[in-house]
Protein backbone atom coordinates (compact mmCIF):
# COMPACT_ATOMS: atom_id res chain seq x y z
CA UNK A 1 0.00 0.00 0.00
CA UNK A 2 1.57 3.13 -0.95
CA UNK A 3 1.01 6.57 0.72
CA UNK A 4 2.78 8.15 4.26
CA UNK A 5 -0.03 7.68 6.95
CA UNK A 6 -2.75 4.99 5.25
CA UNK A 7 -4.79 6.28 7.90
CA UNK A 8 -5.14 9.81 6.71
CA UNK A 9 -7.06 8.82 3.32
CA UNK A 10 -10.23 6.84 2.66
CA UNK A 11 -9.17 3.22 2.16
CA UNK A 12 -11.47 3.20 -1.18
CA UNK A 13 -11.81 5.84 -3.50
CA UNK A 14 -14.66 5.59 -6.51
CA UNK A 15 -13.51 8.34 -9.06
CA UNK A 16 -16.03 8.81 -12.18
CA UNK A 17 -16.70 5.33 -13.09
CA UNK A 18 -18.52 4.13 -15.92
CA UNK A 19 -19.15 0.79 -17.11
CA UNK A 20 -20.74 0.08 -20.06
CA UNK A 21 -21.12 -3.53 -21.68
CA UNK A 22 -22.38 -3.92 -25.43
CA UNK A 23 -25.19 -5.50 -26.12
CA UNK A 24 -25.31 -6.70 -29.55
CA UNK A 25 -25.81 -3.20 -31.17
CA UNK A 26 -26.67 -1.34 -28.18
CA UNK A 27 -24.50 -0.35 -24.98
CA UNK A 28 -26.64 -0.82 -21.69
CA UNK A 29 -25.16 1.56 -19.49
CA UNK A 30 -24.26 0.08 -15.93
CA UNK A 31 -22.88 2.67 -13.96
CA UNK A 32 -22.96 5.99 -15.19
CA UNK A 33 -20.91 8.78 -13.23
CA UNK A 34 -20.27 7.00 -9.94
CA UNK A 35 -18.38 9.11 -7.38
CA UNK A 36 -17.85 7.39 -3.80
CA UNK A 37 -14.95 7.29 -0.65
CA UNK A 38 -14.89 4.67 2.00
CA UNK A 39 -13.23 5.25 5.48
CA UNK A 40 -10.89 2.62 6.92
CA UNK A 41 -12.83 0.38 9.34
CA UNK A 42 -16.29 1.84 7.94
CA UNK A 43 -19.18 -0.53 6.98
CA UNK A 44 -20.97 0.77 3.76
CA UNK A 45 -23.50 -0.99 2.49
CA UNK A 46 -24.09 -0.59 -1.16
CA UNK A 47 -28.32 -1.04 -1.49
CA UNK A 48 -30.20 -1.49 -4.14
CA UNK A 49 -33.14 -3.34 -5.89
CA UNK A 50 -32.18 -6.19 -8.65
CA UNK A 51 -30.67 -4.38 -11.64
CA UNK A 52 -29.92 -0.93 -9.94
CA UNK A 53 -26.15 -1.60 -10.34
CA UNK A 54 -25.22 -2.53 -7.12
CA UNK A 55 -23.13 -5.89 -8.45
CA UNK A 56 -21.46 -3.96 -11.57
CA UNK A 57 -20.45 -1.66 -8.81
CA UNK A 58 -19.16 -4.46 -6.41
CA UNK A 59 -16.88 -5.85 -9.42
CA UNK A 60 -15.87 -3.14 -9.90
CA UNK A 61 -14.59 -2.08 -6.08
CA UNK A 62 -13.23 -5.77 -6.11
CA UNK A 63 -11.13 -5.42 -8.77
CA UNK A 64 -13.31 -8.08 -10.77
CA UNK A 65 -14.28 -6.07 -13.86
CA UNK A 66 -12.25 -2.59 -15.09
CA UNK A 67 -14.56 0.42 -15.49
CA UNK A 68 -15.18 1.96 -19.28
CA UNK A 69 -14.01 5.18 -18.06
CA UNK A 70 -13.24 6.61 -14.40
CA UNK A 71 -10.92 5.28 -11.66
CA UNK A 72 -11.23 2.97 -8.47
CA UNK A 73 -8.15 3.01 -5.97
CA UNK A 74 -7.93 0.72 -2.70
CA UNK A 75 -5.08 2.32 0.13
CA UNK A 76 -4.06 4.80 -2.57
CA UNK A 77 -3.34 1.82 -5.29
CA UNK A 78 -5.60 2.29 -8.26
CA UNK A 79 -6.61 -1.05 -9.03
CA UNK A 80 -7.96 -0.16 -12.21
CA UNK A 81 -5.28 0.05 -13.71
CA UNK A 82 -3.44 -3.21 -12.84
CA UNK A 83 -2.64 -6.30 -14.97
CA UNK A 84 -4.91 -9.43 -14.40
CA UNK A 85 -1.92 -10.80 -12.30
CA UNK A 86 -1.42 -7.65 -10.43
CA UNK A 87 -4.90 -8.07 -9.68
CA UNK A 88 -4.99 -11.42 -8.29
CA UNK A 89 -1.97 -10.84 -6.40
CA UNK A 90 -3.65 -7.52 -5.01
CA UNK A 91 -6.80 -9.87 -3.82
CA UNK A 92 -4.66 -12.53 -2.14
CA UNK A 93 -3.35 -9.64 -0.05
CA UNK A 94 -5.74 -7.46 0.34
CA UNK A 95 -8.93 -8.13 -0.25
CA UNK A 96 -11.51 -10.79 1.46
CA UNK A 97 -14.81 -12.58 0.00
CA UNK A 98 -18.08 -13.43 1.92
CA UNK A 99 -20.78 -14.79 -0.80
CA UNK A 100 -24.20 -15.70 -0.93
CA UNK A 101 -23.39 -19.26 -2.29
CA UNK A 102 -20.54 -20.02 0.32
CA UNK A 103 -18.04 -20.81 -2.43
CA UNK A 104 -16.42 -23.32 -0.12
CA UNK A 105 -14.14 -26.01 -1.79
CA UNK A 106 -16.45 -29.14 -1.43
CA UNK A 107 -13.00 -31.64 -0.97
CA UNK A 108 -11.80 -29.77 2.01
CA UNK A 109 -12.73 -29.77 5.00
CA UNK A 110 -13.92 -26.52 7.42
CA UNK A 111 -10.26 -25.92 8.50
CA UNK A 112 -8.14 -26.63 5.20
CA UNK A 113 -11.22 -23.94 3.72
CA UNK A 114 -10.55 -21.42 5.88
CA UNK A 115 -6.43 -21.69 5.73
CA UNK A 116 -6.53 -21.20 1.93
CA UNK A 117 -5.83 -17.66 2.29
CA UNK A 118 -2.98 -18.25 3.98
CA UNK A 119 -1.63 -20.79 1.98
CA UNK A 120 -1.57 -18.17 -0.57
CA UNK A 121 0.48 -16.01 1.47
CA UNK A 122 2.98 -18.85 2.08
CA UNK A 123 2.54 -19.88 6.01
CA UNK A 124 3.38 -22.94 6.54
CA UNK A 125 0.42 -25.53 6.96
CA UNK A 126 1.04 -25.93 10.54
CA UNK A 127 0.86 -22.87 11.12
CA UNK A 128 -2.30 -21.67 9.07
CA UNK A 129 -4.27 -24.84 10.18
CA UNK A 130 -3.45 -23.48 13.74
CA UNK A 131 -4.79 -20.31 12.91
CA UNK A 132 -8.17 -21.75 11.36
CA UNK A 133 -9.16 -23.91 13.74
CA UNK A 134 -9.32 -20.93 16.41
CA UNK A 135 -10.96 -19.12 14.13
CA UNK A 136 -13.92 -22.03 13.60
CA UNK A 137 -13.79 -21.85 17.80
CA UNK A 138 -14.34 -18.37 17.39
CA UNK A 139 -17.64 -18.40 14.56
CA UNK A 140 -18.88 -21.73 17.11
CA UNK A 141 -17.50 -24.14 14.82
CA UNK A 142 -15.31 -26.02 16.83
CA UNK A 143 -16.94 -29.53 16.50
CA UNK A 144 -16.46 -29.44 12.86
CA UNK A 145 -13.47 -29.11 12.12
CA UNK A 146 -12.46 -31.70 9.89
CA UNK A 147 -15.90 -32.02 8.21
CA UNK A 148 -16.78 -30.87 4.37
CA UNK A 149 -19.11 -28.59 2.90
CA UNK A 150 -21.60 -31.20 2.38
CA UNK A 151 -21.86 -32.32 6.40
CA UNK A 152 -22.66 -28.64 7.49
CA UNK A 153 -25.49 -26.79 7.23
CA UNK A 154 -26.35 -23.67 4.88
CA UNK A 155 -25.89 -21.48 8.12
CA UNK A 156 -22.41 -23.25 9.37
CA UNK A 157 -20.91 -23.29 5.72
CA UNK A 158 -21.30 -19.39 5.79
CA UNK A 159 -19.84 -19.02 9.30
CA UNK A 160 -16.89 -21.11 7.60
CA UNK A 161 -16.68 -18.32 4.61
CA UNK A 162 -17.09 -15.38 7.45
CA UNK A 163 -13.83 -17.23 9.26
CA UNK A 164 -12.07 -17.76 5.82
CA UNK A 165 -12.54 -13.56 4.51
CA UNK A 166 -11.00 -12.79 7.84
CA UNK A 167 -8.45 -15.25 8.60
CA UNK A 168 -5.55 -13.15 6.81
CA UNK A 169 -6.96 -9.52 7.96
CA UNK A 170 -7.08 -8.09 4.67
CA UNK A 171 -8.20 -4.51 4.46
CA UNK A 172 -11.23 -5.13 2.68
CA UNK A 173 -14.01 -7.27 2.84
CA UNK A 174 -16.91 -7.69 0.41
CA UNK A 175 -20.00 -9.03 1.71
CA UNK A 176 -22.26 -9.79 -1.23
CA UNK A 177 -25.91 -10.90 0.37
CA UNK A 178 -24.34 -13.10 2.13
CA UNK A 179 -27.02 -13.89 4.03
CA UNK A 180 -29.74 -14.59 1.26
CA UNK A 181 -29.74 -18.03 1.47
CA UNK A 182 -30.67 -18.04 5.56
CA UNK A 183 -33.55 -17.67 7.53
CA UNK A 184 -33.88 -14.57 9.93
CA UNK A 185 -32.46 -15.95 13.08
CA UNK A 186 -29.10 -17.61 11.54
CA UNK A 187 -29.33 -14.07 9.46
CA UNK A 188 -28.88 -11.97 12.75
CA UNK A 189 -25.85 -14.16 13.95
CA UNK A 190 -24.06 -14.19 11.06
CA UNK A 191 -24.15 -9.73 10.21
CA UNK A 192 -23.43 -9.89 14.25
CA UNK A 193 -20.58 -11.81 13.36
CA UNK A 194 -19.34 -9.88 10.69
CA UNK A 195 -19.82 -6.71 12.56
CA UNK A 196 -18.07 -7.72 15.43
CA UNK A 197 -14.75 -9.29 13.32
CA UNK A 198 -14.73 -6.17 11.61
CA UNK A 199 -14.91 -3.53 15.10
CA UNK A 200 -12.06 -5.71 16.18
CA UNK A 201 -9.68 -6.20 13.36
CA UNK A 202 -10.44 -2.22 12.16
CA UNK A 203 -11.52 -3.37 8.94
CA UNK A 204 -13.72 -2.44 5.90
CA UNK A 205 -16.68 -4.25 5.08
CA UNK A 206 -18.47 -3.48 1.25
CA UNK A 207 -21.84 -4.98 2.28
CA UNK A 208 -24.16 -5.87 -0.84
CA UNK A 209 -27.55 -6.06 -0.37
CA UNK A 210 -31.26 -5.95 -1.23
CA UNK A 211 -32.21 -6.13 1.94
CA UNK A 212 -33.19 -2.91 4.32
CA UNK A 213 -32.45 -5.23 7.18
CA UNK A 214 -29.09 -6.30 6.54
CA UNK A 215 -28.82 -2.62 5.27
CA UNK A 216 -29.18 -1.57 9.13
CA UNK A 217 -26.42 -2.75 10.35
CA UNK A 218 -23.92 -0.20 7.84
CA UNK A 219 -22.37 2.62 9.21
CA UNK A 220 -23.75 3.98 5.69
CA UNK A 221 -26.10 3.68 3.12
CA UNK A 222 -25.13 4.35 -0.55
CA UNK A 223 -28.20 3.72 -2.72
CA UNK A 224 -27.83 2.89 -6.26
CA UNK A 225 -30.65 3.58 -8.94
CA UNK A 226 -30.56 3.20 -12.77
CA UNK A 227 -26.24 3.18 -11.62
CA UNK A 228 -26.93 6.05 -10.33
CA UNK A 229 -25.84 6.81 -6.04
CA UNK A 230 -29.09 8.41 -5.52
CA UNK A 231 -28.77 8.89 -1.31
CA UNK A 232 -25.41 8.26 0.37
CA UNK A 233 -26.48 8.57 3.94
CA UNK A 234 -25.13 7.93 7.74
CA UNK A 235 -26.62 5.48 9.22
CA UNK A 236 -28.47 6.68 12.37
CA UNK A 237 -30.54 3.79 13.02
CA UNK A 238 -27.28 1.47 12.93
CA UNK A 239 -27.56 -1.35 14.76
CA UNK A 240 -24.60 -1.57 17.26
CA UNK A 241 -23.69 -5.05 17.38
CA UNK A 242 -23.27 -7.26 21.18
CA UNK A 243 -19.92 -6.80 21.90
CA UNK A 244 -17.91 -10.20 22.04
Amino acid sequence: MNGSDPRSRPIIEVKNVRKEYPVGDETVVALKRINLTVNRGEICCIFGTSGSGKSTLLNQLAGMEKPTRGEVCIGGVPISRLSENELASFRQKHLGFVFQSYNLLPNLTATENVAMPLLFRGVPRQQREAAARKLLARVGLSHRLDHFPRQMSGGQQQRAGIARAFIARPDVVFADEPTGNLDSKTTVEIMEMICAFARDFHQTIILVTHDPEMASYAHRIVTLIDGEIVSNQVNDKEKLCHEA
